[in-house]
């Protein structure tokens, strides 16, 4: 049997060259992501040694950006999508304009005609929808109203790249010049793309409404944990795969409209740490896919137009998009912000170029310029994004920042007022009996959550609740750890958990911290962090089970 196949060794290799570099550029505290774009770099077709098949690589990278754009609708409501179309909507459509406009420009100084110019710039305004959303969960911003501008603009963008690849077509003839504008050519293809998406969502929103949470609760009073996990996997990936076949709307947008329907059960929690370890693991076989696209003798071959193709994606877009936001009256973190998340290009670029090329309204050269831009700006934009962090929290004391938001993407967050209190992390299933006892004992106590739902349910019950990862730098400081009576962790997660039980054993080597686990090997991992004691719920039952039993059959046994 041949076990070198182009799938396994694709998959393979990948994973093991992103692990090694993404570690080492890690040491030399660079993004992790800078180290899976390098292994990209290495397994591709311009550089010496084993090439990966692109194709695979493109594919499997599909799925990543498929279960990532599933994860964020899980944590987004219709609500908070409407709540930002004032902005997202006017917003995208003007800093699409004006880069394609900047492109537009570029390529006629490169000799390119009107067509070709315009096609150049149109690939330089979509962001890409990885990039964009790690940098979001990173500064824990998905749930603030800075990360759902972002991901509106990103919904309008995916929007109209799907409109601009079908109306491309149509017309090719009259942007190379060779034939006059046919406007019964133009309308059928436009009314019928905006037709099917419109169909998508109404369908998604009247049926998916209650088709999905239904059939994940039906699954989930199976009492199987694989079939339940296989079940959101379905979800996910089919209604994706279904959206793009039936409606011809990409799979980024079906895969957030299933995780946005799904957000309204109170299984989207579980269903989001069900589909994290496959999420991550593809994630990173999209950015290996990028870096397998890139060639770095362009930088040679080409330094002038490359620089000035950089100088678009990284400031032109950037100042248009900062631009528009602080005219809609936004804030200055927010608009900085905004304009960093979409200082690089992605997955739709490549699809665009594509069809371009296919289409002659695309050059090898602009291609070319345009894989470049794609691969250093998404290398650049941790860099971009440190800095950022760091002007904006040399600048926290003097923050235009309203609504209640942070000043710096990466929150610093207040310290609760609290002392002698109970830091509880996680309010699920366990976490939520723990807190109704603590709240019939009247002992003070917080929580530390990043389900939405969760969160609103507590600020209506007038319990203190922090938003986001406990393991996340300046979490427990902010609860007040140092000054707590004890810890408990209640969530599900022991790899989460020993992080969290780490990081406050660090500040406190005093406080008492109490975890939950589901195996003795849990529960030796989590000690080792520092937990004083480790409850295992299935041993916990069969004690109880024991006890019962010993009371019952005491009576038989006299």
């Amino acid at each position: 049997m041949n076990h070198n196949t182009p799938l396994i060794s694709t998959i393979v290799v990948g994973l093991v060259l992103a692990f090694f570099l993404g570690a080492l550029v890690q040491r030399a505290r660079i993004s992790p992501l800078v180290g899976y774009l390098l292994a990209g770099v290495v397994m591709g077709p311009f550089t010496p040694g084993f090439v990966a098949d692109q194709t695979i690589a493109n594919e499997l990278a599909e799925i990543g950006i498929i279960l990532l754009m599933f994860g964020v609708g899980l944590h987004f409501s219709l609500k908070d999508l409407w709540s930002v179309r004032g902005i997202a909507l006017p917003g995208a459509v003007a800093q699409i304009s004006a880069a394609t406009l900047m492109g537009w420009a570029l390529g006629w100084m490169l000799g390119w005609s009107n067509g070709k110019g315009i096609m150049f710039g149109i690939a330089l305004s979509t962001a890409s929808t990885a990039v964009l959303l790690r940098a979001m969960q990173e500064r824990r911003l998905i749930d603030t109203e800075r990360g759902r501008i972002a991901v509106g603009w990103l919904i309008v963008e995916d929007i109209f790249c799907v409109l601009t690849l079908v109306m491309l077509p149509p017309l090719a003839g009259l942007m190379n010049g060779e034939t006059s504008l046919d406007m019964s050519a133009l309308t059928w293809p436009l009314l019928m793309t905006l037709g099917k998406v419109a169909t998508f969502m109404v369908l998604m929103l009247v049926v998916g409404r209650r088709v999905i949470p239904w059939l994940l609760h039906y699954v989930a009073h199976t009492g199987s944990r694989e079939l339940f996990r296989l079940a959101v996997f379905s979800i996910s990936l089919g209604v994706a795969f279904g959206a793009a076949l039936l409606f011809d709307v990409s799979f980024a947008l079906g895969a957030f409209f299933a995780g946005m329907i799904l957000s309204e059960s109170e299984l989207s929690q579980r269903a989001a740490s069900e589909t994290l370890p496959l999420r991550d693991a593809f994630a990173v076989l999209f950015f290996v896919s990028v870096g397998m696209l890139f060639d770095p003798s362009i930088i040679v071959k080409e330094p002038l137009p490359l620089l000035a193709t950089l100088f678009i994606i990284l400031f032109g877009k950037s100042i248009a998009a900062y631009g528009i936001v602080r005219l809609f009256g936004y804030s200055k973190p927010t608009a900085l912000t905004i304009s960093a998340s979409l200082a690089q290009i992605g997955e739709f670029s490549f699809i665009l170029i594509a069809l371009g090329v296919s289409l002659s309204l695309m050059t090898e050269r602009g291609r070319d310029l345009v894989l470049a831009g794609s691969i250093i700006t998404i290398m650049l934009n941790p860099l971009w994004f440190a800095v950022l962090d760091r002007v904006l929290k040399e600048k926290e004391g003097v923050s235009e920042a309203s609504n209640d938001e942070k000043p710096a993407p990466r929150v610093e967050l207040p310290v609760s007022g609290l002392t002698g209190h109970v830091i509880l992390v996680g309010y699920g299933r366990v976490g939520s009996v723990v807190g109704k006892a603590l709240r019939a004992g009247n002992a003070p106590f917080l929580v530390i959550e990043d389900n939405p739902g969760a969160i609103e349910r507590l600020q209506q019950e007038g319990i203190e609740v922090i938003s986001g990862n406990a393991a996340a730098p300046g979490m427990l400081q902010a609860a007040n750890l140092e000054a707590a009576r004890g810890l408990l962790v209640a969530i599900p997660d022991a790899f989460e958990s020993g992080q969290i039980i780490a990081k406050a054993r660090a500040i406190s080597a005093s406080i008492p911290i109490i975890a939950r686990a589901h195996s003795e090997q849990e529960i030796a991992h989590l000690e080792h962090h520092g937990a004083n004691l480790v409850i295992m719920g299935e041993l916990e039952i069969a004690k109880v089970m024991i006890a019962e039993i010993g009371i019952q059959a005491q009576p038989l046994a006299s």
